[in-house]
């Protein structure tokens, strides 16, 4: 772990860095996302059920418009404004990307395996991706770049798919815990000399997403004993969700130093002509079905209805949700 990395055991030693904006209050009993969901016809939780098993999502309608809405302006702000390139990579990754970005061998029962017809020998050669970190942080993989190519910065949309879905429950029904998910990822490519301030630079790009939405945040340190193996040091951003009554991880922003680098063989030359490894950043920015439960719940209406925030009415092409 990096020295400013805070000591502790789990997720109640994580110390909370920032806060932004305030709690909303309201005049009437916030619904939850689901209740929501139901009453507006935006997800079809039955039907995506009865069509892939449990957690799985069916957008409907307006809701269907909302993801689409969140995705796109997602990308067109980190494009535009944060500076990534946009990459559209493959949704599948050999277990060699799984392995260099260190989701395996740890995460292994979390992955799905994809299997070529029926050939049961290519069992486990491709998985679906977890997150858009996989494909991205191995475009480079057993290459050297140049140091003046640095910094790169990557950003992707793509579908996430994890086994492991979590226990019983609210979270189990609705969005909180699915085993599939969109998310926007970023992804940097840097010195080791600059890679702490782009780390804070990472995490400005995903807290622009929630301030411009004008949602309740806050930031937390993952202390040591929560943080993951492959990272020197993480950022957990946690938007509160009224009708859950929680806060809800929406982005997690992790300097993993060379550790990366190393195992995918990734490196640069840099001004002297040794060659180095770099550092590798990535982070949320910011995973959408969450991002979906903050903004329902959050501008729900007393009469049932959801006020969307000014920055998606171009993209959404209304003000206003309501019942159909």
């Amino acid at each position: 772990p990096h020295d400013s990395v805070p000591t502790g055991k789990d997720s109640n030693d994580n110390p909370v860095i920032k806060v932004y904006g305030e709690k909303p209050v309201y005049n009437f009993k916030p619904l939850n996302h689901i209740e929501l969901c139901e009453k507006l016809g935006l997800i079809d939780f039955a039907r995506a059920t009865k069509i892939s098993g449990r957690g799985f999502v069916l957008y409907t309608n307006w809701g269907a418009k909302l993801e689409r809405a969140l995705i796109n302006f997602l990308l067109d702000l980190h494009t535009k404004q944060h500076g990534y390139t946009e990459i559209e990579p493959p949704f599948m990754v050999s277990r060699d990307c799984m392995f260099g970005v260190g989701q395996f061998p740890k995460f292994m029962d979390q992955a799905y395996a994809v299997q070529e017809g029926a050939d049961s020998e290519t069992l486990g050669k491709q998985y679906l991706v977890p997150t858009a970190e996989a494909p991205l942080t191995n475009i480079h993989r057993d290459e050297i770049l140049k140091e003046s190519q640095l910094p790169i910065r990557y950003c992707a949309y793509t579908p996430c798919f994890r086994a492991e879905a979590g226990a019983a429950g609210l979270g189990t029904r609705g969005l909180i815990r699915v085993h599939q998910f969109d998310k926007v990822e970023l992804v940097k490519i840097v010195t080791p000399e600059t890679s702490y301030q782009e780390l804070e630079d990472l995490l400005a790009n995903a807290e622009k997403v929630l301030q411009l939405l004008g949602l309740h945040y806050h930031i937390v340190t993952l202390c040591t004993g929560d943080m993951g193996f492959t990272s020197a040091k993480t950022y957990d951003i946690e938007v509160w969700a009224p009708g859950q009554d929680q806060y809800l991880e929406v982005s997690s922003c992790s300097n993993c130093e060379d550790y990366q680098a190393r195992r995918m063989g990734l490196r640069y030359k840099a001004a002297d002509g040794t060659n180095r490894y770099p550092h590798l950043l990535n982070g949320s920015g910011t995973a959408l079905a969450r991002l979906f439960v903050a903004l329902l719940e959050t501008y729900q209406q007393k009469d049932g209805s959801i006020l969307i925030p000014e920055i998606l009415r171009p993209y959404l092409g209304t003000d206003r949700i309501t019942a159909q």
